[in-house]
C-alpha cells in the first residue's frame, strides 16, 4: 500500500494503517523521517521516510491512497504513473464530486474509488496532525471498495458503504462550499475553512472550482438557478488563481 500526499488526511490514514500493522509506503513533496498523529495525549509515529522522487517507487502497488488536494493532482501524476498498474485500486481522499474523473488521465487503467472524508483534523506548526474526534470515511457500495474496507478493518478510521453515494458526496460538497465565504471574509467558523484560509494567506491555489465552481457549472447544465454561486464564484476566483 502507498499514501501519496502525507498531509492532514494522508497522515491520519497512514497512522490508522500503521497502528494496525499495515504501515504504508509514503510519498510526497517534502522529505520527512516520519509522520506524527496526535490523538488526545497520544502520539502515533508513522515510520518513513517520505520519499520525494518518483523513481524511488520500485514497482506498482495494489492500493494507493491519493490524499493530495484536487489542485495538486497533475503534480502528483509522476507518482501515480510509478505506483499504478491496471490492477491497482486508487482510493481518492479529496473534496468534491469529480474524484473519479480528475485523476483518471494519470492512472494506468486502474480502478478509481471516490470517498467522502469526515476527518476533524488539523495541521500543527510543528508538522504534526491533531485528530480531534473519530475519523470516518464513506465509500460507494461497490466491489472495488471492499479492498479499502479490508485495508482499514479494525483501525481507528471507520469505513461505511453507501448505496446512494452520490447524494452523500453532494451533501458534503455543499457543506464544504461554505469555505468559499470564509475565504472571502477571512473569518473562520469552527473547523470550517481553516485550510482554505491558510492556503489563501500563503498564496497557494484554492479548491474553489471543485467546491464552488462545480455547483454553478452543474446548475447551468441542468437548468437550475444558482444565484449565490453566481455571485460567490467570480469573487473567489478573483481572490485565488482563477479568471476575473
Amino acid at each position: 500500500m502507498a499514501v501519496v500526499g502525507p498531509g492532514v488526511i494522508g497522515t491520519t490514514v497512514a497512522a490508522a494503517l500503521h497502528e494496525a500493522g499495515r504501515t504504508p509506503h509514503l510519498y510526497g513533496r517534502r522529505a520527512r523521517e516520519h509522520l506524527e498523529l496526535r490523538v488526545e495525549e497520544r502520539r502515533i509515529l508513522v515510520p518513513g521516510p517520505v520519499q520525494t522522487d518518483p523513481a524511488q517507487a520500485k514497482e506498482p502497488v495494489d492500493l494507493v491512497f491519493l490524499a493530495v488536494k484536487a489542485t495538486q493532482i497533475e503534480a502528483a501524476s509522476p507518482w501515480l504513473a510509478a505506483l499504478c498498474s491496471p490492477q491497482t485500486v486508487v482510493y481518492v481522499l479529496q473534496n468534491g464530486v469529480e474524484q473519479r474523473a480528475m485523476p483518471a488521465p494519470y492512472i494506468a487503467g486502474g480502478q478509481v474509488i471516490p470517498s467522502v472524508v469526515w476527518f476533524p483534523a488539523e495541521a500543527k506548526p510543528d508538522g504534526s496532525v491533531r485528530l480531534r474526534r473519530d475519523a470516518r470515511l464513506t465509500l460507494p457500495d461497490t466491489s472495488g471498495s471492499r479492498l479499502v474496507l479490508e485495508a482499514l478493518r479494525a483501525t481507528r478510521c471507520a469505513v461505511e458503504l453507501a448505496t446512494d453515494f452520490t447524494s452523500v458526496a453532494w451533501r458534503k460538497l455543499l457543506q464544504n462550499a461554505v469555505a468559499g465565504l470564509i475565504v472571502l471574509t477571512r473569518r473562520r467558523s469552527g473547523m470550517y475553512g481553516r485550510t482554505d484560509l491558510a492556503d489563501r494567506e500563503a498564496g497557494r491555489a484554492l479548491e474553489w472550482d471543485i467546491r464552488n465552481g462545480i455547483v454553478q457549472r452543474r446548475g447551468q447544465a441542468h437548468g437550475i438557478p444558482t444565484p449565490i454561486s453566481d455571485v460567490v464564484v467570480p469573487l473567489i476566483a478573483a481572490a485565488s488563481d482563477g479568471p476575473g
